[in-house]
């Protein structure tokens, strides 16, 4: 069966969804608010925050400067590609940046195939459990977030990667 709930966040409300186990749920999203391409509750699909508990205490520890690395139990999904660049995307540590560029190179992607790799990191179901905002331009250039660039912005400022600007 499938479950959902939603937690707030510093990003706006957040949409959990997974297959219930016995222990809980193995997460098959992670969602915000305006995503591009973000699922929908379906009819059929329950609510149940209680599943979701663990998965919600490391979210929380993360949004509050305690948590780097999340151990969530997710049900794989994606072609090969997608999952090759994905579980790439996991390995990006806490903190840290990386290139579309040095990303495809580390994974042997020709150039010609960057646009599939963006398309691949685009396709993330799981945003932030999968970091794919730690993904930047060559230039510095905030690009692609699928929950929009200025969350991209708030979550490496988050990480230290980005110096909080004045206004």
């Amino acid at each position: 069966m499938t479950a959902f709930t939603t937690i707030d966040s510093p990003l706006g409300e957040l949409l959990l969804v997974g297959e219930e186990t016995l222990d809980g749920v193995t997460l098959t999203s992670l969602s915000m608010p305006g995503q591009r391409n973000a699922p929908a509750v379906r009819p059929g699909r329950r609510r149940d925050p209680d599943r979701f508990a663990d998965v919600a205490r490391q979210l929380t520890s993360y949004f509050g400067g305690e948590l780097t690395e999340f151990d969530i139990e997710f049900t794989p999904s994606g072609t090969d590609f997608q999952q090759r660049v994905w579980h790439a995307l996991e390995e990006i540590p806490y903190g840290t940046s990386t290139t579309y560029g040095a990303l495809a190179e580390r994974l042997g992607v020709p150039r010609e195939r960057i646009q599939a790799l963006g398309a691949a990191i685009g396709a993330n179901p799981l945003l932030l459990v999968r970091p794919c905002h730690r993904v930047i331009g060559a230039d510095g250039t905030m690009r692609g977030y699928a929950g929009g660039v200025e969350r991209k912005v708030r979550l490496l400022t988050h990480e230290g990667v980005l110096q909080p600007t004045l206004l």
